[in-house]
């Protein structure tokens, strides 16, 4: 019997007074997080199952009233169980932007950078949101997921001696290529699968509970080096070319080229993707979610395509590409 079910139902139509005709599975995510859709006679809801011992609504709630004053389109919080961990979302539909960008990416990619730029606007002292920094402890903590989950886990790979200085170093490199960026407001997921196609102000923008500020490329490797769909380089720079020229002088103080973004969104995209071939076998091993294997191959092409192209990587290369092309 699944015990949070029943009591999200009691909360519903007893506490909320809602006539429910319908309550399914929306989605689920790589967290403990579950999502539900409750339909009535006049309207249909998302609600959230965020169990309070492993997960904390509150950065949710406070990333959703801060994105709404930067006119993005997080769903509106209708009703809080905090105590519980129940929240009563705003339904955003089901047009996810993985399923529909094959038909219209230039559209939605444009969309897609217009938001990042309000997101990336908001200021570091907004009231009621006190997002931490990106710091070297954090970005080195995502990297280890490499090699404590794809390397040892996956691989049964154990670096030693000078691999693991070649690591180390590594790390120093991609540390500092994100710190010495424009520090904005980072989404830390800003990609097809949490970007919905909405009547109004799309996209609407999901999964931000992670937000913190740091390096301005970070979303941008997010979105144009996707987890689970693929561009090609060239038009992964025009659509840099987009944002770049959509810029104005609000955002940031610092002058940059657009080839300083496309370095960074490199250089950014190939910690995220260390980090996520980590994350992605993590799940697997630890929580029992297989199904992000299937994504591997796509990780390992972005890591393999990013390596040759820059001098400081030619050591990691040479001893761990051979590994990372293991995966296919």
């Amino acid at each position: 019997m699944d015990t949070r079910l029943s009591q999200i139902r009691a909360w519903l139509e007893s506490d909320l007074g809602l006539e429910l005709s319908d309550l399914q599975p929306a989605s689920e995510d790589a967290s403990f997080r579950r999502y539900f859709r409750a339909t009535t006679p006049t309207q249909s809801y998302i609600v959230m199952d965020a169990p309070p011992e492993r997960e904390n609504t509150e950065p949710f709630i406070a990333g959703a009233k801060a994105l709404a004053e930067q006119q993005v389109h997080a769903p509106v919080i209708y009703h809080q169980q905090i105590e519980h961990g129940f929240l009563l979302l705003e339904d955003l539909g089901s047009r996810v932007y993985l399923a529909e960008l094959a038909q219209a990416s230039e559209h939605l990619y444009t969309q897609a950078i217009g938001a990042l730029i309000k997101i990336q606007k908001g200021t570091h002292e907004q009231a009621g949101l006190e997002l931490p920094r990106y710091s070297e402890s954090l970005l080195n903590d995502e990297m280890e997921l490499f090699a404590s989950y794809f390397l040892s886990k996956h691989l049964c790979v154990q670096p030693a001696g000078n691999a693991q200085k070649i690591w180390n170093e590594t790390k120093q490199f991609l540390c500092h290529a994100s710190l010495s960026q424009p520090q904005v407001w980072v989404h830390r997921d800003y990609h097809s699968r949490n970007l919905m196609i909405t009547e109004q102000n799309s996209p609407g923008v999901i999964d931000f509970q992670d937000m913190v500020i740091g390096p301005i490329a970070y979303d941008l490797a997010s979105l144009f080096k996707d987890c689970y769909i693929e561009w090609p380089r060239s038009q992964q720079h025009v659509w840099l070319r987009e944002y770049y020229e959509s810029l104005d002088t609000d955002l940031t103080s610092n002058t940059f080229s657009l080839q300083d973004l496309i370095r960074w969104v490199d250089l950014t995209g190939l910690q995220r993707h260390l980090k996520v071939l980590g994350i992605f076998c993590r799940l697997n091993y630890r929580d029992g979610k297989d199904q992000y294997m299937n994504d591997l191959p796509l990780v390992a092409k972005y890591v393999l395509e990013v390596l040759p192209l820059y001098s400081e990587l030619r050591s990691f290369e040479e001893q761990f590409a051979p590994h990372i092309r293991k995966i296919r």
